[in-house]
């Protein structure tokens, strides 16, 4: 973990190696630690620490990359002959574009927390084996997997940009099945600060969940109404916000592509309670304050009761088509309501509960129809309550059309770096059962 001061010192003497005309140079440092379990007990254990350098080096619109974690004063100046070696060969790129002076960034203290870089090999093992130790006492199987980390990013060029950032994360999984392997379920959550993460409280949802859905019966695929819970609905959507690029839809190669050209910003495509923004300073997913290139990262609306209002675009095309300058989101954040997962379901007459969808696949991409499968407890709702627990099936559905079908919000919840509500859409469409638990 180089503080500021030394990650810039490193950075100048590269920049001072350098005889292109635009030379930029970033240090990438992490450390972290990892236990995986299966069958409740420890199958592997490993920790990593490292510090990489890159460097792009440009004589015109030609540009060079290369890499190393060696920082002796003749390995980094070999680094910059070799990105110098590769830019002179390199065919001039047709969207080039300079690269970026000095820039202003926001503050996001909240992205590192000294607890989750201080986690130690003993920690990781008492927060592995109380979830394994809880799902031997309920007779429950358990495959489970911690990772931690803790790392900075650091920038530099020869236009006068500086950037520097710390940040720090929590990660836990755990499936829990029953003895007989006909019954499943799932959790997880990520972190900044270890303060917020309890492995046994996660296990306990994972172990109710398994232990809930076994004998599970078949029902007949169609059209239901579907509570997903925010592991369920976050990669349809996390899918979705990675296609808000505005070259994309300006090309004609997107969900937002407007026929004749052009793309749908400022029109409604989404039901209106829909309002989704990215703020790497909020203090529950707080993110890098600047992009991969440099660019700040800034409080954006990207959809505002059901109005696009934003795209991201590369520096390129944001000057080719004299569009607003937005790099993509580090992570987004769904506004929802009060409700929990549970008042949900209260409020549900009929329908199914998600836990989690899996191998999630595209069909097209012009829709965002996605085709995956439900697993580790799927149930039935019926008057407010579940009912019992159902075989699994295969899904057909557009995030799309998902968040115009939508009946209620939930509260967001922290998943991958985003807040994602739990959601309750109607008309979901199931296509098949699967045997899978």
């Amino acid at each position: 973990m180089l503080s500021k001061d030394d990650a810039q010192t490193i950075l100048k003497k590269v920049l001072s190696f350098s005889t292109t005309d635009e030379c930029e140079a970033t240090l990438n440092g992490s450390t972290g630690g990892n236990v995986r379990s299966a069958r409740n007990s420890i199958s592997t254990a490993g920790a990593a620490e490292n510090v990489s350098l890159s460097v792009q080096a440009r004589f015109g619109k030609r540009s060079g990359l290369a890499t190393c974690n060696e920082f002796d004063e003749a390995s980094l100046r070999r680094c910059v002959q070799r990105a110098e070696e590769i830019a002179r060969l390199a065919p001039e790129s047709p969207e080039y574009v300079p690269l970026l002076g000095p820039q202003t960034y926001l503050t996001s203290p909240g992205s590192f927390a000294a607890r989750t870089a201080a986690i130690t090999p003993d920690y990781r093992a008492e927060q592995i084996g109380a979830s394994m130790a809880l799902c031997d006492q309920k007779k429950l199987s358990s495959a489970g997997f911690f990772n931690d980390s803790a790392g900075f990013v650091a920038k530099r060029n020869s236009k006068g940009l500086e950037a520097y950032q710390q940040r720090s994360s929590v990660d836990f999984s755990i499936t829990v099945r029953t003895a007989d392997g006909t019954g499943s379920g799932y959790a997880i959550a990520n972190y900044t600060d270890l303060a917020k993460f309890d492995a046994a409280r996660l296990t306990r949802v994972a172990a109710d969940k398994a232990a809930s859905s076994v004998n599970a019966k078949a029902i007949e695929p169609g059209k239901y109404t579907v509570i997903l819970e925010p592991a369920a609905a976050v990669d349809l959507l996390s899918n979705m916000m990675g296609a808000m690029d505005a070259r994309n839809a300006d090309e004609g190669r997107s969900f937002l592509s407007k026929k004749g050209g052009g793309n749908k910003k400022g029109e409604k495509v989404f039901d209106e309670r829909v309002t989704i923004f990215s703020d790497p300073t909020n203090p529950d997913v707080p993110d890098l304050t600047f992009s991969g290139d440099g660019r700040p990262q800034q409080q954006v609306t990207w959809v505002e009761k059901g109005v696009v209002k934003n795209l991201y675009t590369s520096r390129f095309w944001a000057q080719k088509s004299g569009v607003p300058d937005i790099p993509p989101p580090g992570g987004w954040i769904m506004a929802g309501g009060t409700q929990s997962t549970a008042d949900l379901i209260k409020s549900t007459a009929k329908g199914i509960l998600v836990t989690r969808l899996y191998y999630i696949r595209a069909v097209d991409p012009q829709t965002l129809l996605y085709t995956g499968l439900t697993r580790d407890g799927t149930f039935y709702i019926e008057n407010g309550a579940i009912k019992f627990p159902v075989k699994n099936f295969r899904f057909n559905e557009s995030p799309v059309i998902m968040l115009n079908n939508l009946e209620a919000l939930g509260k967001p919840v922290r998943l991958g770096g985003n807040l994602v509500p739990p959601l309750k859409i109607r008309d979901f469409t199931f296509t098949s059962l699967s045997d899978a638990v």
